[in-house]
């Protein structure tokens, strides 16, 4: 009786792995073209990348978005932007994107959902901290996509990682929104080996541009950008730091100066100007393959950006008790380190540590590496209970900053 159901829902994934191939552009990524490190074990009836997505929404690192900042920190209200908002949003966007284009939606939620698991409590400035921290302990910079990769490949079932697909890996590593691209052209044929050392390479030299290996790659990276610059805006609105009427004319005679119209023009906009994604009728137009805005579009995006920096990012209104927390993450590390350093793990924290991954990892992580892998999986809210405990000063939240 099992066998004859498993031969049914087999027959089903056959079914739509050939739907696939008719329904998708021919430069889409099919899911019957996944590529992992490992052979699975046991054959699944569910289509690779929607299995990736799965394994990912079900990690532990997954379930720690909930409570890690995604701009404003230490402010208590429920309306601003975590983390795990951000990744659904550029789940939804991406995906919106793809079908229009017929791209692999399934391919593009996975990398959405994985691409920021890496970052560590407190954001970006948290992820400057650490990577101090890091470069202090003779480790390479701290870099999110990367720990991204590693927390999910390396880091996940004590150690093991979920075995996930190289187009997913490669889209969460190049994922890099930060970066102005307003036109991505994906970098195909990758494999394990070209993927290990293009990650070698940016462990070294943090400001070396990757490309991902598919369009549904660049669509998320594109799309990670449309979900988080109107949403600042905002953000920063809610919390008083800016006026909506403060935003560049420019900007909003082009893109709108509220999240809804400013994602809806961004996404039209590249929608239009990628159509040619979905006529292209071979795998090797090269002449099609690529996807991006329109010259205008991208011009108002970019100074919209700058916008942000000075005037969300960087202003001077908001400057939640940083200090408090560099000193917190100084004094942390130190105490990992020494608990590490006593025989059996030392304390029931650094027991922890040592509990949660398999031999391999402890004989080939110096004893810095897990405690920079530990502290990137944190909450913020655990960090401060955390911090506490070991009678550092926390910073509190506040409703509002001064």
């Amino acid at each position: 009786m099992r066998e004859s159901k498993e031969q049914a829902l087999f027959a089903i994934l056959d079914q739509l792995n050939r739907e696939e191939r008719d329904r998708l552009s021919a430069l889409a990524v099919l899911s019957s073209d996944a590529v992992r490190r490992r052979p699975e074990k046991r054959r699944g009836h569910r289509q690779a990348f929607a299995q990736d997505a799965d394994r990912i929404l079900h990690s532990r690192s997954f379930t720690r978005y909930i409570d890690k900042t995604q701009v404003f920190s230490l402010i208590d209200n429920d309306h601003i932007t975590h983390r795990v908002l951000h990744v659904q949003m550029v789940s939804r966007i991406a995906r919106t994107i793809g079908r229009f284009l017929g791209l692999n939606e399934d391919l593009i939620e996975a990398i959405a959902l994985g691409h920021d698991i890496g970052h560590p409590p407190f954001g970006h400035e948290g992820e400057h901290i650490l990577s101090k921290l890091c470069r202090s302990h003779g480790l390479e910079s701290f870099q999110h996509n990367i720990q991204s990769v590693q927390f999910l490949d390396r880091y996940e079932r004590k150690g093991a990682g979920w075995n996930l697909t190289l187009q997913v890996l490669d889209g969460i590593l190049c994922h890099d929104g930060e970066v102005h691209n307003p036109r991505l052209a994906p970098r195909r044929e990758k494999t394990f080996d070209d993927f290990d050392r293009e990650i070698n390479v940016k462990v070294g030299q943090p400001a070396t541009p990757l490309v991902p290996m598919s369009l549904e790659g660049c669509v998320v990276r594109l799309s990670d950008t449309i979900a988080y610059i109107g949403r600042d805006i905002e953000d920063a609105i809610e919390l008083e730091l800016i006026s909506r009427n403060e935003i560049p004319t420019e900007c909003g005679e082009q893109l709108g100066i509220s999240n809804g119209t400013i994602v809806y023009t961004l996404v039209t906009d590249l929608v239009d100007h990628s159509r040619h994604v979905r006529e292209a009728e071979d795998s090797r137009d090269g002449d099609r393959d690529y996807i991006g805005f329109s010259p205008e579009a991208a011009e108002a995006m970019l100074k919209l950006k700058k916008f942000n920096y000075e005037r969300i990012y960087r202003n001077p209104a908001f400057k939640p008790d940083f200090d408090k927390i560099h000193i917190c993450y100084s004094r942390l590390f130190e105490y990992y380190l020494d608990q590490l350093g006593k025989d059996g793990g030392g304390s029931d924290v650094g027991q922890s540590i040592i509990d949660a991954m398999t031999e391999e990892y402890l004989q080939n992580q110096t004893p810095a590496a897990m405690v920079r892998d530990y502290i990137a999986g944190m909450t913020d809210d655990f960090f401060l209970r955390q911090a506490r405990a070991i009678g550092c000063d926390v910073p509190e939240r506040t409703c509002l900053p001064e």
